[in-house]
């Protein structure tokens, strides 16, 4: 428990690129008085900094140890520019969400600057079964709706809203095999999104990317188009970022 409350923590600290001691409790079922304790610790072990009063981000140790950025704004670096294009190419609002301790959150969207009418999805918290960014990361982690964190989980929030754990094994499964998810109203009337990981594992597995629309822009065969346009862009992003390599087999024929 220990461990896996620190690793919670630098994941946090290393998506967000600096957080305080309320982000990460806003992130995780971890105690305050706890969080500022362990936060404390990877202080003085060198995993963690403090550039500023009341915020955090990775400590040069651990920066030598990974050799990599993986935090949010170094990912938006290369990632912003192609949802900006698919934004204007479609007319629909494009995002970039990600696994964010036990939640998925949108974290950017880019909207068409074309002067047509879209629909912004909003930031912050999805529901991990009623979403199409977090069912995209579900499908390819499992893991994170297991029976214990399933229990009384699954509120509805549309008469569409998967509310089984076997109904949303079974999408999660025709997920896997299209390589995509698809949200119809399931968490608000009349919306539809389509979303895809960034890779089937590691990093990429933990990010996913996204269009939304209303069902009368995005009908069946418009999502199936967008759902295989981002799983192309996810295939192009990932060895833009030096993944594709671990998951050149991605897309489907």
């Amino acid at each position: 428990m220990h461990l896996e409350r620190l690793t919670l923590i630098l994941e946090i600290v290393g998506q967000k690129g600096r957080a305080s001691v309320a982000d990460i409790c806003a992130q995780s079922d971890i105690p305050k008085p706890t969080a500022y304790r362990l936060v404390q610790d990877l202080v003085l072990s060198g995993l963690l900094e403090s550039p500023t009063r009341g915020e955090f981000a990775i400590g040069i140790r651990l920066k030598r140890i990974t050799l990599s950025d993986h935090s949010d704004p170094a990912l938006l670096q290369v990632i912003a520019p192609v949802l900006s294009g698919a934004a204007n190419d479609y007319g629909a609002a494009f995002f970039l969400s990600r696994l964010r301790g036990h939640w998925v959150e949108i974290i950017h969207v880019e909207t068409p600057q074309t002067g047509v009418s879209f629909l912004h999805p909003g930031m912050g918290k999805r529901p991990m079964h009623a979403c199409s960014c977090a069912k995209a990361i579900a499908a390819v982690s499992p893991e994170l709706l297991s029976q214990d964190r399933l229990d009384g989980q699954l509120k509805r929030y549309t008469d569409r809203t998967i509310t089984d754990p076997k109904d949303l094994a079974a999408e999660l499964d025709v997920i896997r095999a299209k390589g995509y998810a698809v949200c119809v109203e399931e968490l608000e009337r009349g919306i539809s999104s389509v979303a895809t990981t960034l890779t089937k594992t590691g990093v990429g597995a933990t990010l996913s990317i996204g269009a939304t629309a209303s069902l009368r822009v995005f009908t069946p065969s418009k999502r199936e188009k967008i759902g295989h346009t981002l799983t192309t862009m996810s295939h192009e992003l990932a060895r833009a970022l030096g993944w594709g390599e671990a998951d050149k087999e991605r897309i489907p024929a």
